[in-house]
């Protein structure tokens, strides 16, 4: 199927790597992940284009026909420019209970190192029971949502995903180390056909503003231009996220605008 943003586009791929169904409706893409139903953004419907006038109901409505118990809403646009749709759109989705989360998509071809790397971790892939183990505990350290049950569910069924990812050789994830402490994790997951993308970017609490992170971030990327095979790396971020200026420094350039709309579960 032909998805114009680059962001989804490898959303996509990944979610399809890690056993998500892809179902193509027409109007609007359905994503589904079986193995984790608590994944917002592994269960969703991806329109084609930005919303017209009486739109937003019908699309909450189209959720709630294909997802009909899940608790979560999730839609994203398949737009490059961020054009969410007519005039008063915003309004109507803020009334329905929903948030509209602008994502920055960017991309390079380049590893530029960072001005003041980290020398005094050691940076490896994460292989051993151990380390994966420490990848799900460093999702609930890094995690800006309520850590519940459910979150630790849908940590957990992630990480076992994303190492399912790597064992069957579509990527790595790599790690920064105190000794044998997880200070930082990444994933770099690769489409064979000269595209990497980034997942999950988290440094510990604890170790922040010590040039860990972006010195990860860098060594994952040497990694994908050179043995990956990668011609081009793609990474998604917040743009009102200090980490933006990280990536950009890095040679990251601002590529897409890329739109989600969410409804949490009621409390």
């Amino acid at each position: 199927m032909e998805i114009k943003s680059l962001g989804y586009r490898t959303d996509l791929f990944l979610l399809g790597l890690g056993g998500s169904e892809l179902q193509d409706a027409g109007e609007y893409v359905v994503v589904r992940t079986p193995a984790n139903p608590l994944f917002w953004w592994g269960n969703f419907l991806l329109y084609r284009t930005p919303f017209g006038h009486g739109d937003v109901q019908r699309r909450l409505a189209d959720f709630r026909k294909e997802f009909p118990i899940a608790e979560h809403v999730a839609l994203g646009i398949d737009s490059t420019d961020g054009v969410l749709g007519v005039d008063g759109v915003k309004d109507e989705l803020t009334a329905a209970g929903a948030t509209v989360e602008p994502s920055t998509v960017m991309a390079t071809s380049q590893a530029i190192p960072p001005a003041r790397p980290n020398t005094t971790s050691t940076y490896r892939f994460i292989e051993s029971d151990e380390d994966w183990e420490q990848v799900y505990t460093l999702h609930l350290e890094t995690a800006t949502m309520t850590v519940d049950d459910g979150y630790r569910e849908f940590s957990r069924r992630r990480t076992a995903i994303d190492r399912e990812r790597v064992e069957a050789g579509h990527g790595k994830w790599f790690g920064a180390f105190d000794g044998d402490r997880l200070q930082a994790s990444l994933g770099l997951l690769f489409d064979g056909a000269g595209l990497a993308r980034f997942q999950v970017v988290q440094t510990h609490p604890d170790d922040r503003n010590q040039g860990i992170g972006s010195t990860l971030v860098h060594h994952a990327s040497t990694y994908g231009l050179s043995e990956g095979g990668a011609k081009t790396l793609v990474i998604v971020a917040d743009p009102d996220y200090l980490a933006i200026r990280i990536y950009r420094a890095l040679g990251f350039s601002d590529s897409e605008t890329q739109l989600g709309i969410s409804i949490p579960p009621a409390s």
